[in-house]
């Protein structure tokens, strides 16, 4: 009989277990979690904290409502899931895992023909003075979720800081605010969501966060928490911040303390090393989840990725390599999206500022317009920033920011980047179309076309980084090609360098227009800024440029 062991309860470690179970109904399969729950779906707390869960107990309950609790497991899958169980050493010579019953202090030894190590990773704790206050979570686990609930709903939290603008951050925010808190966001980088967005695209997601009234601290460091027994206040580097309520979200670690005591190798993101099967240099021990680090399909760099999407699939290749498999994960995409009250920010591949580091040779391209036919209900504007290289064409990435559909956007760009399709390719996807859905040409085909363009030298955009510049130097003319109407209820700036000059009476009044001037057109989402452009070079003009995006897409006030 087959014995296998596996170390973590949650989503690669049970994904493995019960993948191996189908593979080979006769193993001795156990499982061994050191908390006291198991199965549960983390990414889904912020939503608890919000509301939109109603008990915490759905994050771990199978879609007809059951919970996946270690009976569960036992009597659907003849899994052994011993709860509150830690595992302290790995003896690989013996093969036996050494475990200590948290509840009784008691140990033992489990034997192993094959071992899955699947411990996960640990909330990053900054050593400032007054972390340990309480009313400090970190939100890991879903006894965080509920204690901050419970806070908020006896009345307990009016002013929540929240350390850090990733992805938990930002759903963190969006669920305070929902509860009706006064919510400040401090991120020592730049912008938010710094590990995965282009700046133009985390402006747009900026602006629309502060429009819900979040308040937006960046480039600041945290350097202490202040009060007595419960937090009061951050402090940082520029401010003191009223605070009853702080959510530390910088990130995480992999824990790999077991398996590095055990020999087995660590790579430079500092999680375990496995191969294409999962296996680490042990043949007989896997690992997957967030304490092994994953090959970036594109760059080919290590790199640490945690997400449940990826542990999961981790789990599954496991699974079916438990039984005599040689099944391979391939990588990760580092594709993410996220939700910010009715906005959506999504990525797929490698930003920008990845390309550059890699030292491709690239070009961009960021579209504006709306998710389905302007003409039908619902329809909402969405911006697409898509990376593609000069040479070859081939995709290399792509952003979203909108209230419209983003999502499914960014996993036609993840799909054409795991095929290594070039933006040809995300022209000619027969994608689904009809108005209630689609427009006649997605948003990501518009953004290929506008790659293809710029490639031919037909349209000659500029981002609305380089465009801010441009209108700061005073130098260029800035030339806003909407109707009166539009001009009337939203403007680009109070600046004497931009010209007015709604399309439909561009071509008579061009004389207005200096040909030496460089001249930016926009509109918008700058589709009448690109036939702006065309005109202009039609009447001689040599130095006419389009600003991406239009005003829709503007990042800034």
């Amino acid at each position: 009989m087959n014995k296998i062991v596996v170390i973590g309860g949650v989503a690669a470690g049970l994904k493995a277990a019960a993948k191996a179970r189908r593979g080979d109904p006769q193993a001795s399969i156990t499982v061994l979690e050191r908390g006291k729950l198991i199965s549960y779906g983390a990414c889904g707390m912020p939503y608890y904290v919000g509301g939109d869960v109603n008990d915490i107990e759905d994050l771990m309950k199978t879609p007809v409502g059951i919970v996946r609790s270690s009976a569960f497991f036992k009597n659907v899958k003849d899994l052994d899931v011993l709860i509150q169980t830690e595992a302290t050493a790995i003896d690989r010579q013996a093969k036996v895992v050494t475990v200590k019953k948290l509840a009784t202090g008691e140990t033992d030894t489990i034997p192993y023909d094959k071992l899955v190590i699947a411990t996960g990773a640990s909330p990053i704790k900054p050593p400032l003075p007054g972390v340990a206050l309480d009313n400090i979570f970190s939100l890991w686990h879903p006894d965080d979720a509920k204690m901050i609930r419970q806070g908020i709903e006896a009345g307990n939290f009016k002013h929540a800081v929240i350390i850090g603008a990733g992805l938990v951050g930002m759903e963190m925010a969006e669920a305070l605010t929902k509860r009706q808190l006064q919510v400040t966001v401090v991120e020592m980088k730049e912008q938010i969501f710094p590990a995965f967005l282009d700046a133009e695209i985390a402006g747009i997601a900026s602006k629309y966060a502060v429009a819900k009234g979040i308040t937006l601290l960046t480039e600041e460091k945290v350097e202490r928490f202040t009060g007595e027994t419960r937090v009061t206040a951050v402090e940082t580097d520029k401010r003191t911040i009223p605070a009853d309520l702080v959510i530390l979200a910088i990130g995480a670690r992999p824990n790999v303390e077991l398996a590095k005591t055990a020999g087995l190798t660590i790579g430079v993101t500092g999680a375990i090393v496995v191969d294409e099967e999962m296996r680490t240099n042990d043949p007989d021990i896997y690992a997957g989840g967030d304490c092994v680090e994953n090959i970036n399909r594109l760059s080919g760099q290590k790199v640490f990725a945690p997400m449940g999407s990826t542990a999961n699939k981790h789990g599954r290749v496991i699974g079916e390599n438990l039984c005599g498999g040689h099944v391979k994960f391939k990588g990760v995409l580092n594709t993410v999206v996220a939700k910010l009250h009715n906005l959506t920010v999504g990525k797929t591949g490698l930003s920008e500022r990845d390309a550059k580091q890699l030292g491709y040779d690239y070009i961009t391209a960021m579209v504006a317009g709306h998710d389905k036919p302007h003409y039908m209900p619902g329809a909402k504007p969405i911006t697409v920033k898509l990376i593609a290289e000069v040479q070859t064409g081939k995709v290399l990435g792509m952003q979203a920011v909108g209230e419209g559909e983003v999502a499914k956007r960014v996993d036609v760009v993840a799909a054409v980047l795991t095929l290594g399709g070039t933006i040809d390719d995300l022209f000619d996807i027969d994608l689904s179309y009809a108005p209630p859905y689609n427009s006649p040409i997605d948003n990501v085909a518009v953004a290929a076309n506008a790659v293809m363009n710029k490639l031919a030298g037909k349209f000659k955009g500029i981002s609305p980084l380089v465009a801010k510049e441009k209108l700061e130097n005073g130098k260029t003319v800035f030339l806003d090609v909407r109707t009166p109407d539009e001009w009337k209820q939203i403007r680009l700036s109070d600046s004497p360098n931009i010209k007015y000059i709604p399309l439909g009476q561009l071509r008579n009044r061009v004389a207005e227009l200096n040909k030496q001037d460089e001249v930016v057109a926009f509109c918008k989402i700058s589709l009448r800024g690109y036939d702006a452009e065309g005109i202009l070079e039609g009447a001689g003009f040599e130095n006419v440029k389009v600003m991406e995006g239009g005003i829709v897409s503007w990042p800034f006030s």
